[in-house]
This record gives C-alpha cells, sequence and structure tokens, in this order.
C-alpha cells in the first residue's frame, strides 16, 4: 500500500540554509516545484541532477528534495528513470568521503520517502520498457533493502560495463 509521505513544508526556513551537491548554499523549492509542474522536465531533470550531486558530492538539500521527488513522481504517474537514479545516487552518497549522513531532522520521511519508492517500482519494474528504466528501479529495491552494493552496480554500470568489468577480471 502507497501511503501520503509525511513532509517539511515548502514554508520551513531550513530550506535558505541548505547546501547541494557542490557544497554552497542551494535550495532546490524553486526546481521541485517546476518538476511538478512542467510539461516536459527535461531540463528541470538537468538542473535537479546539476545542482543535487556534483562528482559524488551531496548536501542536506539533496536529501530534503527526496521526499518531494517521490511524490512529484507518484503524482506525475509517468514511469522515468530520473527518480529511481537520482534516488539511488543520493543515497549511495550518504556518508561517502565528506558528504553528510541525512539529518536526523528529515530521516523519517527521508527513508519513507525511499521506501515508498521501492515500493512503486517493485510494482512497475516488470513492465518496464527498457534496461535503464530497470536498473533504476532494481537500484532503489537493492537499496531499501540493504543491499548497498548491489544498489549501487546497478546505478552506476550498464550491463555492458559489467560485462567488461567481468571479462576483464577473467584475465
Amino acid at each position: 500500500m502507497l501511503y501520503s509521505l509525511p513532509m517539511m513544508s515548502f514554508d520551513d526556513a531550513r530550506w535558505s540554509n541548505m547546501t547541494g551537491g557542490y557544497g554552497t548554499p542551494f535550495d532546490p523549492r524553486p526546481l521541485l516545484k517546476r518538476l511538478e509542474n512542467d510539461s516536459d522536465p527535461t531540463a528541470v531533470w538537468r538542473e535537479l541532477w546539476d545542482e543535487l550531486h556534483h562528482q559524488g558530492d551531496v548536501g542536506e538539500a539533496s536529501f530534503a528534495a527526496v521526499p518531494f521527488l517521490v511524490k512529484s513522481y507518484r503524482e506525475r504517474g509517468v514511469t522515468e528513470w530520473n527518480t529511481y537514479a537520482i534516488v539511488a545516487i543520493i543515497d549511495l552518497a550518504r556518508k561517502e568521503g565528506k558528504n553528510p549522513d541525512v539529518p536526523r531532522w528529515i530521516a523519517d520521511e527521508y527513508f519513507l520517502a525511499i521506501r515508498e519508492l521501492a515500493k512503486l517500482g517493485a510494482t512497475e519494474v516488470l513492465g518496464a520498457g527498457n534496461a535503464e528504466d530497470v536498473r533504476a528501479m532494481l537500484g532503489v529495491i537493492a537499496i531499501e533493502k540493504g543491499l548497498r552494493i548491489h544498489g549501487k552496480f546497478l546505478a552506476d554500470y550498464s550491463e555492458d560495463e559489467l560485462i567488461d568489468i567481468e571479462s576483464r577480471a577473467l584475465l
């Protein structure tokens, strides 16, 4: 069963003090609002990818955006890989290198959002039309189930890249 996520308000003052993937102040609210309303969200996704995750780095804004990304995905009702992939990449980056962990004040809604996205993925994966969608969905499912290394391989490597890695390992 899918449910409505508890989420921090867009009026919450903490949004103004968050950092994104560049380690600089970033408020994702305008992009999150555009994602819900734009008929062609391609440019919005490009900006979200750029600002929420930069060369392996994430910030509080990255974690705070996850529940809103999942809510927007559920409401749009269109299967696409961006939500699954960015949520997987953000979660895989937490506590890596200098990246922070999910702040306590948002942890409950963050992890509930990942669980909800994994449930959505479990229902959508068999009808997914391409390998990229399937990998992103399976990546989130693996991460939610605690299989982070499996999720990382699904999120980071295409089938061809894994075949290449395997063939080099056999040499």
